[in-house]
């Protein structure tokens, strides 16, 4: 049509109407069409009608159908809630069913648990195991974190107090059972301690530990229920077994005390002796009869005052004289025997105190290192005050730690044995003091020993109280030897000899480095040596000077060479010093006296050659002196004269005759003395023939004995006595 129309755009108007034209044509032949189809026209609207009556007829069963539907959607929407709530209650169900098992299977209880609780046998291995399980599940059952809200429901409200109520019940019942054990095994220890009392040893408690430690997990489970019964069953414990051993210990020390003095127990019981037995008995029965506190002082305690005979120390110095006895004899018997008995003791108490802390430990669930709270309240005092509760409702009260505890408790339940023990160191200290010497050796050891254990133990502790006394009673030892040697009071009509003190010093010291041998108090007995020897170099200088029948020179040279041969053969390394002094004090009042004694034996020819030396002094020469008138030959020869070897021997002989008056047998010195004065003899028998020979030369004058005769004469006067 375009193509037909190319002019259109040149002329448009002639385009407009050729296109109207044929639009009228079209229009026309249109409504002739129309005219021409009216019958089918009207077909297709009664189809039209039709068309419309089906239309409303779909029309209703589409909202039949709509209604039915909107039935269905309120059925389904009915059906999804119902399955919701179906559903919710399924998991609560479910949740509901979880907190029933939970409940059942933590607190319920089994029967046979509950009939083990409320009846089982605590009396045997099978009925202790079946209650220890019974009461482990109880408080499990007692102690399950119950979830929120649980505490709120009724049934276990209820179970709970049920459980309460077997708790109790058998809290009561295992206290009892454990109270009745306790005072059963004080009567049956009793029974045993007879076939003890007359050997020195301590009843075994072994077997009584044996039993009460089955019940060390009641004991545990106790402690984390029922905190007010577990500390009444402690202190029960306490009070029943402290009066065991105050018994058991008190005999044991009886039979100690008997012992070492040498008593026997057929005639009456020990502390019951009449006050007018031996002084020994006397003591010991004062000492066993005395109560409370003891500081360790024995400073009140006065000496035992038996004389002895035979023995070569005074009454006044004396450190043990009894019977008749010499002490040396009774001092080595007794001293033995004191020491054994000694050690026996100590050898029994260590394992008693150790097991019972031990017991104590794992019956009562007391840990050695662990910080918990406590309800002990500290003890009153340090010999076993009491161990009061603080209250009665089960509140533990805090102490330091578990191990306070265990020591407090020791020390409540062996309360009597820091006593007993000063008792018998004041005793041993009584009967000899050199006792203190064994006593502190072997209680050193004993410390020391325990100290490398548990230096805070009981028995550390105890021992280490002890030893205090100890060292006083050794300190107050060395203190009386040297006030002994200050009060020493010498014969006026006798001779000296060795002094009492330096006697007793060399028994000292001997016995000393015997116990002191390896000994952990070395030092004690150093700084002992150091102060006795002061003191017996002090008092021989003193009683020298005092003496009036023995010169003093004697006094010194015979003690001094004593005190020099002890030491040189015991090899005591902190005297050394002391040693050699005490060597040359000895050398010089030897020589002392030995000048002293001698004198001048040629007295006329020594004042004559004291004239001749002393010319020489003023400057006459030697030769030239016997042109002296008063020093020449014939006055030489004239006092040679007076000296023949007859004079000379006598005067020696009575020289010897004196030195054997004035020296003591005991220290055996007259021939070393009697050889030094030959020697010093000699010595100014050359001196004048020395003088002789130079200011005398070529005068063939002599002396009328020769050297050969003095040592003639010294050997024979030195035989015939």
């Amino acid at each position: 049509m375009m193509e037909g129309c190319e002019y259109a755009i040149s002329n448009a108007e002639a385009f407009a109407e050729k296109l109207s034209r044929e639009l009228q044509v079209l229009d026309g032949a249109n409504i002739q069409s129309i005219m021409a189809s009216e019958k089918q026209v009207n077909i297709l609207m009664k189809l039209l009608d039709e068309a419309l009556k089906e239309v409303d007829q779909i029309e209703l069963k589409l909202s039949s159908y709509e209604e039915m539907l909107q039935s269905v959607k309120e059925q389904m929407d009915q059906i999804s809630e119902s399955n919701h709530l179906i559903h919710l209650s399924n998991t609560n169900n479910v949740k509901l069913l979880s907190e029933i098992e939970f409940l059942v299977n933590h607190m319920d209880l089994a029967k046979g648990h509950i009939k083990a609780l409320q009846e089982g046998d605590l009396a045997s291995s099978r009925g202790i195991e079946a209650c220890t399980n019974a009461a482990d599940a109880l408080l499990q059952c007692m102690n399950v974190a119950l979830r929120p809200g649980h505490d709120m429901l009724l049934a276990v409200k209820q179970q709970q107090q049920r459980f309460s109520d077997l708790r109790e019940l058998f809290a009561r019942r295992l206290a009892s059972h454990l109270n009745n054990v306790f005072v059963q095994q004080g009567h049956d220890q009793s029974s045993t301690l007879a076939q003890h009392s007359i050997e020195l040893t301590l009843p075994n408690h072994h077997p009584f530990h044996r039993d009460l430690l089955r019940y060390a997990k009641l004991m545990e489970w106790l402690k984390s229920t029922d905190y007010g019964k577990y500390e009444g069953l402690t202190k029960n414990y306490m009070d029943y077994l402290s009066r065991l051993y105050e018994r058991e210990i008190k005999d044991f020390f009886e039979v100690a005390k008997i012992k070492m003095t040498g008593t026997t127990k057929e005639s009456k019981k020990f502390a019951t002796l009449p006050r007018k037995e031996s002084a020994v008995k006397q003591e010991t029965e004062s000492l066993h009869g005395s109560s409370g506190k003891l500081t360790g002082s024995t400073s009140s305690l006065n000496k035992l005052s038996v004389q002895s005979s035979g023995n070569r120390r005074s009454q006044s110095s004396s450190l043990l004289d009894m019977g008749n006895m010499s002490a040396s004899d009774l001092d080595v018997a007794d001293r033995t025997k004191f020491d054994k008995i000694f050690e026996q003791v100590l050898s029994e108490l260590e394992p008693l105190c150790l097991a019972e802390q031990d017991f104590i430990s794992k019956f009562f669930k007391l840990q050695q290192h662990q910080s918990i709270p406590g309800t002990m309240a500290e003890a009153e005092d340090l010999d076993g005050g009491t161990l009061s509760r603080q209250h009665n409702c089960g509140t533990p009260l805090p102490v330091s730690s578990e191990k306070d505890m265990i020591r407090q408790m020791m020390i409540k339940i062996f309360r009597c044995i820091e006593p007993e023990l000063n008792n018998l160191i004041a005793l041993g200290d009584k009967i000899d003091s050199f006792n203190s010497l064994y006593m502190l050796v072997k209680m050193s050891h004993h410390v020391w020993t325990a100290q490398n254990v548990d230096p805070a133990s009981f028995l550390s502790t105890t021992l280490g109280n002890v030893l205090v006394t100890v060292k006083r009673n050794f300190d107050k030892c060395i203190s009386n030897q040297i006030r002994q040697m200050e009060e020493v009071k010498i014969s006026k009509k006798s001779k000296v000899g060795i002094l009492p003190f330096v006697a007793e010093f060399e028994e000292f010291a001997g016995l000393a480095e015997s116990i002191f041998k390896n000994a952990e108090r070395r030092g004690d007995l150093d700084k002992a040596y150091t102060k006795l020897i002061r003191g017996v170099f002090v008092n021989v200088e003193k009683v020298a000077n005092e003496s009036q029948k023995t010169p003093r020179d004697v006094v010194m040279m015979e003690n001094f060479h004593h005190i020099f041969a002890t030491l040189s053969r015991l090899k005591i390394s902190c005297l050394e010093a002391e040693k050699k002094d005490a060597k040359q004090k000895y050398t010089d009042h030897l020589q002392s006296y030995v000048i002293y004694s001698l004198g001048q034996p040629l007295e006329k020819l020594n004042h004559f050659f004291e004239g001749v030396e002393a010319r020489v002094a003023q400057g006459i020469r030697e030769e030239e002196v016997s042109y002296q008138l008063a020093f020449n030959k014939q006055e030489l020869r004239k006092v040679i004269k007076e000296y023949p070897g007859k004079e000379v021997k006598k005067g020696l002989d009575n020289l010897y005759k004196k030195v054997d008056k004035h020296l003591c047998e005991e220290e055996n010195l007259l021939q070393v003395v009697w050889h030094s004065m030959q020697d010093e003899f000699i010595r100014q028998y050359k001196h004048f023939e020395g003088l002789i020979a130079r200011c005398y030369p070529g005068s063939g004058v002599t002396m009328e004995f020769t050297i050969q005769d003095i040592l003639d004469y010294c050997s024979s006067i030195a035989q015939s006595h």
